[in-house]
């Protein structure tokens, strides 16, 4: 079993890796594309904003580029050492995902000093839209183990066995089409750049189609375990809060809807096209699709799904069965006694 996360994850990391090869060898075909008959600025800081050898239209923020690196990279840290500490290494590609987009991040700080650089623009780019599958497919692998591990396998529209197969293999798919997407619309033929864009924009808005799918399928399963099984809800009631599931299901839902929150972004994004308002904003680039990403992957350092579902752990609800046939044949005892 753990080899089998282990090298899916790999394969997903050799993937991202095998684009951003492609993507960064086809960069200096591309620039040669370029129309001549635009002139290149003098000054790459002068005017951004018209500059069109600039995929940004803005000069990217160290600041900010310093902050969310430091920030995604402890995030990381600090998963991977709880992975190690409490188990869940069925999380291990949320792991893998926060140092690509970390990595992502990095590359911001050559945009910075090479505006212009269109192979760093192609990594960056890359790594930070394409990091967050591997975020959704650990949401994904999780709900498929809460529901085991709760033995509440009936409220799920989806078996969990399946659950997980399903989404993931959703997740590649429009994974590989907003790869292919991404790829066509660097070119510097106009309609080929835009069909690309289309592209892109489909598969983002599949992806959507299927996490939004996936949270309301999440949203009836906790409702029906309140509704149908008290017993299970009020389980750890008594425990402290990192050890009552309840704590995880919140988590998951907060990075559900983090993810929605980005999801919608990149949509009206693509729809407005690469040069488009909300594109070559920085600020909205942070605000609504960093920060909600950012929020999805914190939620679990203190939530950790390893502190709650832990390696070999015994069903709860196979728990509550016997703390009642051990109750009752204790009664019957004591009832032969007297």
């Amino acid at each position: 079993m753990l080899s089998r996360y282990i090298s899916s994850s790999a394969r997903r990391t050799a993937v991202l890796c095998l684009l951003a090869a492609v993507f960064l060898a086809s960069s200096d075909t591309l620039a040669a594309a370029r129309d001549v008959s635009v002139p290149r600025p003098a000054d790459p800081f002068a005017d951004p904003r018209h500059d069109p050898y600039n995929p940004l239209r803005y000069i990217a923020s160290n600041t900010l580029t310093a902050i969310a690196f430091t920030l995604v990279l402890v995030v990381a840290f600090i998963q991977s050492f709880s992975m190690w500490k409490w188990g869940a290494v069925w999380m291990l590609s949320m792991v893998i995902g926060e140092y690509t987009w970390a990595m992502g991040f990095g590359c911001r700080f050559g945009l910075h000093s090479h505006p212009e650089s269109r192979g760093i623009y192609i990594a960056e780019y890359l790594l930070i839209v394409l990091s967050p599958c591997a975020f959704i497919a650990a949401d994904y692998v999780l709900l498929g183990r809460l529901a085991r591990y709760l033995k509440c396998e009936q409220h799920l529209l989806i078996p969990p066995n399946r659950i997980t197969i399903f989404f993931v293999c959703s997740d590649i798919v429009t994974f590989l089409i907003q790869a292919a997407g991404g790829s066509i619309s660097i070119s510097n033929n106009p309609q080929t750049a835009l069909t690309g864009s289309h592209i892109f924009l489909a598969g983002l808005a599949a992806q959507f189609v299927s996490f939004l799918f996936f949270s309301l399928l999440y949203c009836a399963f906790l409702w029906k375990i309140y509704r149908h099984n008290p017993e299970v809800y009020s389980l750890d009631k008594d425990k402290k809060w990192y050890h009552d599931w309840r704590t995880l299901g919140v988590a998951l839902f907060i990075s559900c809807i983090g993810i929605l929150i980005r999801s919608i972004y990149r949509t009206i994004e693509l729809s407005e096209g690469y040069q488009g308002h909300l594109a070559t904003s920085e600020p909205y680039f942070y605000g609504l699709d960093t920060l909600p990403l950012f929020i999805a992957i914190t939620v679990y350092v203190p939530f950790w799904p390893g502190r709650f579902i832990p390696p070999l752990a015994p069903p709860v609800r196979k728990e509550l069965v016997g703390d009642e046939r051990s109750s009752a044949e204790q009664q019957e005892k004591d009832s032969v006694q007297a």
